[in-house]
């Protein structure tokens, strides 16, 4: 099944995740905000995702708060052989549904320990390190934060560490600290600030997992991407994936839906074959 889902990425250390992968974020509710609108439909999703394949799963116990964790503890425990759940440090949600880093040393122990209990697990599989803004990385050290994670991962709770929202710079410092299996960064057809760190982390065997490979919170839109596509015989969604697939070996997708259809769609992206006039046409998008 993996050879559908695109190959996979195997970064040092072990890890082997699918090239598609599923971000669980959209299982919560509006906004990343309280429980799903169809919490029958967002356990199909799930386990329609593990019955394709898929061994790379994003997560994060902010993500409802609590909600989409817990609903991943009910469906995937015992965590099937092979299937990585990857989580993040470094946020808390108001009760508002506001977004708060939260990056104190303390406090990232703590939420830790917080996604250990929501998922049901002795020891987290992925856990990365959450920095800048969403669609802006910052400079400061990590060096306090990044070394209280790595210091959990020597106590057995964590087993393998990645960044988000990262610098090149703070990709160099952590990787002085413990090893980097994955960063997970803004990048998509439309948004390539990060093709140099693209390249670095192929460079470093460490997989690169865009998140918002659809735009996120705007969808990308395009006249090129759309004309692609109605070519292709594909939607535009699945071009752009496509896009990212091709775009590197380390790359590891991270789409998110809450909707059966919409999975399948994703998942066939991988099967999706995109001739080299389409690439120079989707590679001008973001020129």
């Amino acid at each position: 099944m993996t050879a559908q889902l695109g190959g996979t990425v195997t970064p040092a250390h072990g890890l082997s995740l699918t090239r598609m992968g599923y971000g669980a974020m959209q299982l919560a509710g509006p906004h990343v905000f309280g429980p799903p609108r169809d919490r029958v439909e967002a356990v199909r999703v799930l386990r329609a995702v593990v019955e394709a394949g898929v061994t790379h799963i994003d997560t994060a116990d902010f993500y409802g708060p609590v909600v989409v964790n817990q609903l991943l503890r009910e469906v995937l425990r015992p965590c099937p052989e092979g299937v990585h759940v990857v989580t993040k440090v470094g946020a808390r949600r108001g009760a508002d549904g506001s977004w708060m880093l939260s990056r104190h040393p303390e406090d990232l122990k703590a939420q830790v320990y917080d996604n250990l209990r929501n998922l049901g697990v002795e020891a987290l599989d992925v856990v990365n390190l959450r920095l800048g803004d969403i669609d802006t990385p910052n400079e400061e050290s990590l060096s306090e934060q990044f070394g209280v994670l790595a210091e959990m991962r020597r106590a057995g709770l964590i087993r393998h560490l990645g960044l988000s929202a990262v610098s090149p710079v703070q990709l160099e410092e952590a990787l002085a600290i413990a090893p980097v299996v994955i960063v997970q960064n803004l990048y998509n057809l439309a948004n390539r600030r990060d093709d140099a760190l693209v390249v670095r982390t192929a460079a470093l065997n460490i997989a690169f997992a865009p998140y918002f490979p659809l735009g996120g919170f705007h969808p990308l839109q395009s006249d090129i991407l759309s004309r692609v596509a109605a070519r292709l015989g594909a939607s535009p969604q699945q071009v752009a994936l496509a896009w990212l697939l091709r775009r590197s070996p380390n790359i590891s997708v991270i789409p998110g839906t809450s909707s059966l259809s919409h999975l399948r769609e994703n998942l066939a992206a991988a099967e999706l074959v995109l001739p080299g006039e389409a690439v120079g046409e989707l590679d001008a998008i973001g020129g």
